[in-house]
């Protein structure tokens, strides 16, 4: 067995296609011994990569346009879609059927401060009608500080992936009141990258033959099942609300069948970076994607 490091930028359910390459046996079907980790705070995920201490790793293209942004060539490429949309949730204290973003105007929102979660909730207020600028927005730090901030009483919806909404709705501390990706629209949100001579060898082949399966199994298998898989890597989180937020991605089309990122895909990403100020012109899609292996 070949090991095969993976490296998440951030660990949520809403990577569940990659979770289950690990909890169900694809990439060992393949030949691969797979371990995994979080990148730590401070850290690049694509040094890491470029260096050799991680194979791949859950990231954005977003990493990659911002690079050449500030003039540089990236060192990794982005060969898998991961997620085909946002998969943020707002969650407020109350039921809201009939949900307005506009009506956000004012209110006290627990906002993920992070580069492309706060871009997309820019974007996705833009589309959606709603004054982004007067929204009262909070910077709580990251997701598990938010969320305890939240549950002591902080601010009036809070901006979290899942299973944290999910998981504080099943527990009657919040109402999951919208998806950002529905307001945002389907773009290249989150991706897998390695280094261009590891996804030209046998072990990037293997790696991209055990990834498409378990993208198959979180698309296809019942909703039960697939949360049955990844729910042991939330302990915090009951079966239930796993299983709801694998259904909530899904109807959202984060998990669409195919694993390319396509250039319409890339486009509509940085179509909300350049709506946040953050990109200032388009970048080569070649110099930031490559086509999976195989």
């Amino acid at each position: 067995m070949t090991p095969v490091r993976i490296l998440f930028s951030r660990f949520s359910a809403f990577y569940a296609p990659l979770i289950a390459a690990f909890a169900r046996p694809f990439l060992a079907e393949e030949g691969l011994a797979p371990s995994h980790g979080t990148l730590p705070a401070g850290a690049s995920a694509e040094e890491l990569v470029a260096s050799g201490a991680a194979d791949v790793a859950q990231s954005a293209v977003s990493q990659g346009f911002l690079a050449l942004e500030r003039g540089r060539t990236p060192a990794v490429r982005h060969f898998a879609q991961i997620n085909a949309a946002d998969g943020f949730f707002l969650a407020g204290r109350a039921p809201e059927p009939d949900f307005s973003w506009p009506a956000l105007a004012g209110r006290r929102v627990l906002v993920d401060h992070g580069g492309q979660p706060l871009a997309m909730f820019r974007y996705a207020c833009a589309r959606a009608g709603a004054d982004f600028d007067a929204i009262e927005r909070i910077d709580a730090g990251g997701p598990a500080e938010m969320e305890a901030a939240f549950r002591a009483g902080e601010g009036d919806y809070v901006h979290l992936q899942g299973p944290a909404p999910q998981r504080l709705a099943a527990e009657g501390k919040a109402h999951i009141a919208a998806a950002v990706g529905r307001a945002s629209g389907p773009c290249a949100f989150s991706s897998l990258m390695a280094a261009p001579a590891w996804l030209a060898g046998a072990e990037g082949a293997a790696f991209a033959r055990g990834y498409r399966k378990a993208r198959a199994f979180v698309v296809d298998a019942p909703a039960a099942e697939v949360a049955a898989a990844v729910a042991p890597f939330f302990p915090e989180t009951a079966g239930a609300a796993v299983e709801r937020t694998v259904a909530d991605y899904r109807a959202l089309g984060c998990w669409a069948p195919g694993i390319e990122i396509t250039p319409e895909a890339f486009r509509a990403a940085e179509d909300a970076f350049r709506h946040a100020g953050l990109v200032s012109r388009r970048h080569d899609y070649a110099a930031v994607c490559a086509p999976p292996p195989g």
